[in-house]
């Protein structure tokens, strides 16, 4: 009995200096609970973890907009119009509808380049007929120009498109180059009327305007018909030279109008080398409807 009491006497001891000792005994129940305390704290380390990489996300594609904006010249109030100038039915999600791509600010800035460009020309050019203001006006409103001005404006790889395979990626950005101008210039009207959608064409065409990229009409007819016009003959063109072998020609041409000096030109056909000479009249005595207009 002696022995049973002081076992008793020593564990109601030990009972009451366990908190107040560093290496107290910890009960199962304490011990589980530690093991269990990182597990609860991992789940928020993770979502603060997710939350930095959203906003780092959103902050590029803020960056990205605003670059985007700059090259462009203009600060959208809506930037959705933006986005979907510049984005391909490809890269519609399911369920979306195809007015959610470019193709309906295509039609709309398709129509008010033409717009701006035949007011641009008829301004420019006064003495000009209804022909060669058509002339004009087609030449710099192709898809090819238009293309022209939107790899000028770095807008190649702002394209967004859906998976199509990386050859095939490369060959549909360059293809619709021309079709995301216009959506692009769309996008500026209804985001800032016509005075926006004006300065952008007037700033990324005038120059186009004024020195187009090929002849607008034939370098003959524009001799013969500024002949006529000053009441002169039909102008001659006279074979002066031909060189090089049977296979490969080269061919040298002169015309000729009265109280005019000769004007010359080379080319691998007689009719290549009448063009360059009436070119080079043109140019010499001012002619007017050539690429200089």
């Amino acid at each position: 009995m002696k022995d049973e009491a002081k076992d008793i006497a020593t564990q109601s001891i030990d009972a009451q200096a366990a908190p107040e000792g560093e290496a107290a005994t910890k009960t199962p129940a304490s011990k589980a609970s530690e093991s269990k305390a990182p597990e609860t704290r991992a789940p928020a380390k993770k979502k603060r973890t997710r939350s930095s990489k959203a906003k780092d996300k959103a902050k590029a594609a803020a960056d990205a907009n605003a670059a985007l904006e700059a090259r462009i010249g203009h600060s959208f109030t809506d930037p959705n119009l933006l986005m979907q100038a510049i984005t391909h039915v490809s890269a519609l999600k399911s369920g979306r509808k195809r007015g959610d791509s470019y193709q309906r600010l295509e039609f709309l800035g398709d129509h008010v380049l033409g717009l701006v460009v035949s007011d641009m020309l008829y301004h420019a050019y006064p003495n000009a007929d209804e022909g060669e203001l058509s002339k004009r006006l087609a030449e710099l409103v192709r898809k090819e120009s238009c293309a022209d001005v939107a790899k000028s404006l770095g807008l190649l790889d702002d394209i967004k498109l859906g998976s199509v395979g990386s050859s095939a990626d490369a060959r549909l950005r360059k293809s619709i180059l021309g079709d995301i101008c216009e959506a692009v210039i769309g996008a500026i009207f209804l985001d800032g009327g016509h005075a926006a959608a004006d300065e952008f064409v007037k700033r990324n065409w005038t120059e186009r305007m004024h020195k187009p990229r090929r002849p607008l009409r034939d370098p003959k007819t524009v001799l013969q018909e500024w002949a006529q016009g000053k009441g002169l003959p039909t102008p001659v063109y006279r074979e002066v030279e031909r060189t090089g072998p049977h296979h490969d020609p080269q061919f040298r041409v002169a015309v000729d109008l009265p109280g005019l000096a000769p004007a010359e030109g080379i080319g691998g056909s007689k009719r290549a080398a009448e063009k360059v000479a009436a070119s080079v009249m043109i140019e010499r005595e001012g002619v007017g409807g050539g690429n200089d207009g």
